[in-house]
């Protein structure tokens, strides 16, 4: 207060007081808004990418960034089929989907978290796996390859398969047919005897193979010297609005700073990488 105009102390204290009132009103506001949402569109059942309880690698990572970010994580569920990315964020009903290949059509693509490839899946009692288009075995033997539609060179692997004339013993996988997925169904057939090879992308290859009673081994597909325009291996990042600049900036920042935990949850996913030393 001061000493000499004291009427003037006492209007500043009161104006200091109400300044204090108001800011911790303020603060209080704030503190009690809560922060947006950050909502993810997934597969309900897509092992080992996402799945409803959440234990898929992809709501792992989901739920690490909206730590990150502190904001509630909250899903939209969907069957990842024809029209997923239109019918769900095409459509308003989430900000992010978490593994879409860097370039996706319609979306703006975050940074690659990781690359990954085809392999062929084999079991390891196998005297001769496949392990190349250029096999002498490829012919004749029974190949699993998913189908993209009806035509098994929709993919890269069944347009390898076709161009090398293994077509008589090729088995098609649809995700329509099952409530399994095609990969799952394919790595179980192996095990079985069923099939005598598969073709599995990556993360899904390791994951089944590891979960498989019978021991199968995975060879890294080798894109054939006539089909070396085709990409085999994809680098996938996340995907969000093409006008969401903050929420890419952010999940960029994301991807950086946490890549050490990142890197850690695809490992104990067995996820075989093409963007690291070391794996199969």
């Amino acid at each position: 207060m001061c000493s000499r105009y004291p009427e003037i102390g006492v209007l500043r204290w009161r104006r200091i007081q109400g300044g204090a009132v108001v800011a911790g009103m303020l603060m209080s506001f704030t503190a009690g808004a809560a922060a947006p949402p950050l909502r993810i569109c997934a597969d309900p059942d897509n092992p080992p990418f996402s799945q409803r309880d959440q234990s898929g690698f992809e709501n792992r990572i989901a739920q690490l960034l909206a730590d990150d970010l502190k904001r509630p994580l909250q899903y939209t569920w969907l069957r990842d089929r024809r029209g997923f990315v239109r019918k769900t964020i095409g459509a308003g009903l989430c900000d992010l989907i978490v593994g879409v290949p860097v370039g996706f059509p319609t979306l703006r693509t975050s940074l690659a978290y990781y690359r990954s490839t085809y392999y062929f899946v084999n079991r390891r009692d196998d005297a001769t796996p496949l392990v190349s288009f250029e096999d002498p075995h490829l012919l004749h033997r029974r190949i699993g390859v998913q189908l993209i539609g009806i035509d098994p060179g929709t993919s890269p692997v069944g347009l390898a398969l076709a161009r090398h004339g293994a077509t008589e013993h090729v088995v098609g996988f649809t995700a329509a047919s099952d409530d399994r997925p095609p990969a799952e169904r394919m790595v179980q057939a192996v095990a079985e005897g069923t099939l005598d090879s598969a073709l599995v992308w990556g993360p899904q290859a390791g994951h089944f193979v590891q979960q498989s009673p019978v021991p199968l081994r995975l060879d890294r597909v080798q894109v054939p010297a006539d089909l070396a325009q085709l990409p085999f291996q994809f680098a996938i990042a996340m995907g969000v609005r093409q006008d969401d600049e903050a929420l890419l900036n952010d999940v960029n920042s994301f991807l950086i700073r946490r890549r050490t935990e990142i890197d850690a949850m695809l490992a104990a996913r067995s996820v075989p990488r093409t963007d690291l030393r070391g794996q199969p």
